[in-house]
Protein backbone atom coordinates (compact mmCIF):
# COMPACT_ATOMS: atom_id res chain seq x y z
CA UNK A 1 0.00 0.00 0.00
CA UNK A 2 1.11 3.74 -0.70
CA UNK A 3 0.43 6.62 1.12
CA UNK A 4 0.95 9.70 -1.01
CA UNK A 5 3.35 7.63 -3.31
CA UNK A 6 4.75 6.73 -0.34
CA UNK A 7 5.57 3.02 0.81
CA UNK A 8 3.61 2.01 4.20
CA UNK A 9 3.49 -1.64 5.76
CA UNK A 10 1.58 -0.20 8.64
CA UNK A 11 -2.27 -1.43 8.60
CA UNK A 12 -2.91 1.74 11.56
CA UNK A 13 -1.44 4.10 9.26
CA UNK A 14 -2.81 7.66 10.04
CA UNK A 15 -4.49 9.43 6.77
CA UNK A 16 -5.76 12.73 6.37
CA UNK A 17 -8.29 14.43 3.81
CA UNK A 18 -6.25 15.06 0.54
CA UNK A 19 -3.95 12.08 0.93
CA UNK A 20 -3.63 9.75 -2.01
CA UNK A 21 -3.92 5.71 -1.38
CA UNK A 22 -2.51 3.28 -4.22
CA UNK A 23 -3.32 -0.41 -3.08
CA UNK A 24 -4.39 -3.46 -4.46
CA UNK A 25 -7.80 -5.17 -5.06
CA UNK A 26 -8.07 -8.36 -6.45
CA UNK A 27 -6.08 -8.16 -9.63
CA UNK A 28 -6.30 -4.66 -9.92
CA UNK A 29 -4.37 -1.73 -8.74
CA UNK A 30 -6.86 1.00 -7.04
CA UNK A 31 -6.48 4.95 -6.31
CA UNK A 32 -8.16 6.93 -4.27
CA UNK A 33 -8.23 10.12 -2.53
CA UNK A 34 -9.40 10.79 0.88
CA UNK A 35 -11.98 13.71 0.95
CA UNK A 36 -13.09 13.28 4.74
CA UNK A 37 -12.22 10.88 7.88
CA UNK A 38 -15.34 9.50 9.39
CA UNK A 39 -16.22 9.95 12.64
CA UNK A 40 -18.10 6.45 12.93
CA UNK A 41 -18.53 3.24 11.18
CA UNK A 42 -21.58 3.37 8.73
CA UNK A 43 -23.29 1.63 6.00
CA UNK A 44 -21.49 1.25 2.27
CA UNK A 45 -23.01 4.54 0.62
CA UNK A 46 -21.96 6.52 3.72
CA UNK A 47 -18.46 5.71 3.46
CA UNK A 48 -18.65 5.63 -0.52
CA UNK A 49 -18.80 8.93 0.45
CA UNK A 50 -15.56 10.03 2.14
CA UNK A 51 -13.78 8.91 -0.83
CA UNK A 52 -12.83 10.14 -4.66
CA UNK A 53 -11.79 6.76 -6.48
CA UNK A 54 -8.94 7.90 -9.44
CA UNK A 55 -8.44 4.41 -10.35
CA UNK A 56 -9.36 5.10 -14.30
CA UNK A 57 -12.28 3.26 -15.86
CA UNK A 58 -9.94 0.39 -18.08
CA UNK A 59 -8.42 -0.49 -14.69
CA UNK A 60 -11.61 -0.44 -12.56
CA UNK A 61 -13.08 -3.96 -13.47
CA UNK A 62 -12.07 -6.67 -15.60
CA UNK A 63 -14.90 -7.43 -18.24
CA UNK A 64 -16.90 -10.57 -17.58
CA UNK A 65 -15.81 -14.14 -19.46
CA UNK A 66 -19.42 -15.18 -20.87
CA UNK A 67 -21.42 -17.92 -19.61
CA UNK A 68 -19.72 -21.45 -19.56
CA UNK A 69 -20.59 -24.31 -21.67
CA UNK A 70 -23.26 -26.89 -19.67
CA UNK A 71 -22.34 -30.34 -19.67
CA UNK A 72 -24.95 -30.67 -22.55
CA UNK A 73 -23.01 -28.21 -24.70
CA UNK A 74 -19.72 -30.26 -24.14
CA UNK A 75 -21.40 -33.24 -24.62
CA UNK A 76 -22.58 -31.88 -28.06
CA UNK A 77 -19.13 -30.21 -28.82
CA UNK A 78 -17.46 -33.97 -28.33
CA UNK A 79 -20.11 -35.70 -30.45
CA UNK A 80 -19.04 -33.34 -33.41
CA UNK A 81 -14.57 -33.76 -32.65
CA UNK A 82 -15.34 -37.70 -32.99
CA UNK A 83 -17.61 -37.90 -35.73
CA UNK A 84 -16.31 -39.30 -38.48
CA UNK A 85 -16.44 -37.19 -41.65
CA UNK A 86 -15.92 -40.40 -44.29
CA UNK A 87 -19.34 -41.96 -42.61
Amino acid sequence: MRINSDRTDKPAAQVVPGDVLTFPQGKAVRVVRILAVGTRRGPAPEARALYDDLTPPAAAAPAPAGPRPTKRDRRALDDLRDRDPEG
